[in-house]
């Protein structure tokens, strides 16, 4: 695993890497100036299952930029400028849920595109955790465990209350089943 780098963070949020459609880097900007010019950058989603195999869904605080109050999968972020995508979702699920992992498995890979705020998006897994996800209530509002047939009728019912990237990972039955939990 690469080892992160540290980077200070100018007063107006997080650095990231810009990168070109084909995610090679350009240069480095603010996040906030990213999103606001609508500029490719890479992004990293962590599924973490409990022990009967469901995934933990967040629910994103009412003061995030984006997506604010919808359902999210466990961890998500931004791969700040200079960070490898696995050191950023590490720290995303440390962040967010308070966990610790060893490693990650690696799941997919998604384009930049406009349907994805022209994200570069890396999907892990970290398995099924016997420890309970601790919601850091700065970044995550509440959460729950949420099998197949429950994300089946939230996306039925309720997709609007969902995040892009979740629609798109369980659109692309990136989640279910998630073999070797």
């Amino acid at each position: 695993m690469d080892e992160p780098v540290v980077v200070d963070m100018p007063r107006d949020g997080e650095l990231v890497d810009v990168v070109d459609e084909a995610d090679r880097p350009l240069g480095v900007l603010p996040l906030s100036e990213v999103h606001r010019q609508g500029l490719y950058h890479r992004s990293v989603r962590v599924a973490v299952f409990d022990a009967a195999g469901r995934v933990y869904l967040q629910k994103r605080c009412r003061s995030k930029d984006l997506y604010p109050g919808r359902l999210d999968l466990s961890a998500t972020g931004h791969v700040r400028a200079g960070e490898s995508r696995e050191a950023a979702a590490l720290r995303e699920l440390a962040e967010e849920l308070g966990l610790t992992v060893e490693r990650l498995r690696h799941v997919a890979d998604v384009a930049g595109s406009p349907d994805t705020n022209f994200e570069f998006i890396t999907l892990y897994t970290a398995g099924r955790l016997d420890a309970p996800p601790r919601p850091n209530p700065a970044e995550v509002e509440s959460g729950f465990f949420a099998d197949r047939s429950e994300l089946d009728y939230l996306m039925a019912n309720y997709r609007d209350q969902l995040t892009p990237g979740l629609v798109h990972s369980l659109e692309k039955g990136l989640l279910f089943p998630v073999e070797g939990l």
